[in-house]
């Protein structure tokens, strides 16, 4: 189609044409295409056609083997979807000046690994409905894949609902938006605006999806307040890079939509999800932290709760705890595939030995190796406790309030956000030393200093009052 479009309108009648828009995929599985076994053997040393009844039910060899193979069938499926068709579209879309835009993420059937699917895109973005649960997972898809693929600006299908496209307003959207602000997200995309053609036919031309944010809209008079809101809080998150403390590897096996946080990270910590293609071939570690080429940092690695690994990962993060890394998680035991079958196993469980050594997660729960530490069988703030590292924000309030924090050259950024319908009284501690608090209303844009703050060796206090839904930057400037 995208084709179609080149061949058949002028060069000069599609100047605005910039972008390719991959939305959400909702085509169902996937399992075959072109020249699937050749390449399928290339990729993982081993012929798939014996073992093709697999997919109608049938064991072929051991119920392990077929096992394996459907775990190689489904990874390499997710490989290609990424590779070659978000990655493909992308170089075509290149050859004809166009970026791409992705919401990396799936339903009914997503055959893909959310991380690397996304990766492959220019762009990325998530997706909130203005009720319900749609939106819970797929924001931190987003905000993860950017953040671990060096993008800067992670997009959102914002507002989005179902029936009713005139009956909200901002003051009912503003909580999860604020919400998914605090997840990451930092460029807003209304869903949905429709142009109108005409005033004498109203409500006009619109749809049964989303808030419509046309000019027929009741409240479209106070449309700017809720842009210039959404513009200064969205241009504040672009600054910078996010700071996080932790990344969840999500493990190798596909498909997958999203991550697990487990063990759960306490509140006051902020965290991205990491893949296995990150790790491989963007991390090394600098002063005990993994840093990517971008900028981006953890102060520790968190295993999935998986017994597969494969060998070449694993030694990987091996090589990372040798360079100084703190690795947490409990050993596994095996490789998910059939490739090397049945060396692989051998040398995961050579790794394994080498890696944890008699950490078993209740009578040893650490040890060192080389310049880094492997942690096992504790809870996030144990252990993050035993790595003195501290909360980065601390609302000292029983009532929700949630943040982000982005570190910026001349400063730090946090955006607060007030979940609830009431005034909270609050006095946060914020994770930053030698710097001056000053707080920005992105509703108003008005600056001001605040003067009455108390520091520690490691926080500072400020004491605030948020209105209900409140949302605030607290910016720290650097003083000579």
């Amino acid at each position: 189609f995208m084709g179609q479009l080149l061949k058949r309108i002028p060069a000069a009648d599609r100047k605005t044409w910039k972008i390719v828009v991959e939305d959400s995929y909702e085509t169902g599985g996937q399992n075959w295409t072109d020249g699937m076994l050749d390449k399928f053997k290339a990729n993982y040393g081993y012929d798939p056609v014996p073992y093709l009844p697999v997919l109608q039910g049938e064991v072929v060899g051991t119920q392990d083997k077929s096992d394996r193979f459907l775990w190689d069938l489904r990874r390499f499926i997710a490989d290609r979807v990424a590779y070659d068709y978000v990655g493909g579209l992308r170089d075509v879309s290149h050859k004809h000046g166009l970026t791409t835009w992705l919401e990396n993420y799936g339903h009914w059937g997503f055959p893909g690994e959310f991380l690397q699917y996304g990766g492959q895109s220019d762009e990325i973005g998530g997706e909130f409905w203005s009720e319900g649960e749609l939106g819970n997972i797929e924001n931190r898809a987003a905000s993860s894949a950017a953040h671990i693929y060096g993008k800067t600006k992670v997009s959102a299908e914002s507002y989005t609902a179902g029936d009713q496209p005139y009956k909200r307003y901002p003051y009912v959207m503003k909580q999860r938006g604020d919400r998914f602000f605090t997840e990451g997200i930092n460029n807003t995309l209304l869903h949905v605006f429709i142009e109108q053609p005409s005033d004498d036919k109203v409500p006009g031309i619109n749809a049964n999806f989303g808030n419509e944010f046309n000019r027929h809209n009741t409240w479209f008079s106070y449309m700017n307040l809720f842009t210039m809101y959404l513009k200064r809080t969205n241009f504040m998150l672009q600054q910078g890079k996010y700071v996080a403390d932790v990344a969840y590897f999500i493990g190798e096996d596909a498909p997958k939509m999203t991550g697990v946080t487990d063990p759960a990270l306490p509140a006051g910590y902020s965290y991205d999800y990491i893949n296995a293609e990150v790790i491989n071939t963007r991390v090394k570690v600098v002063d005990g932290r993994l840093v990517l080429p971008d900028g981006m940092s953890y102060k520790m690695l968190v295993l999935p709760k998986l017994k597969t690994i494969r060998p070449e990962l694993l030694a990987k993060i091996k090589d990372l705890i040798m360079q100084g890394a703190v690795v947490m998680g409990p050993a596994p035991e095996r490789s998910p595939s059939l490739a090397n079958y049945p060396e692989a196993d051998s040398k995961v469980k050579k790794l394994v030995s080498e890696i944890w050594g008699d950490v078993n997660g209740t009578t040893l729960k650490s040890r060192s190796l080389g310049k880094g530490r492997v942690l096992s069988g504790m809870d996030m703030q144990t252990a993050l406790n035993d790595l003195d590292v501290a909360p980065d924000f601390t609302s000292n309030t029983k009532d929700q309030v949630l943040y982000i924090h982005r570190t910026a050259a001349d400063g730090e950024i946090y955006f607060l956000s007030n979940q609830n319908e009431k005034e909270v009284k609050l006095r946060p501690e914020f994770r930053v030393q030698g710097m001056h608090p000053e707080i920005w209303d992105p509703v108003t844009g008005e600056i001001r200093a605040l003067p009455e703050f108390t520091q520690d060796n490691k926080v500072v206090a400020v004491p605030l009052t948020l209105a209900p839904l409140q949302s605030v930057f607290i910016v720290f400037k650097k003083t000579s």
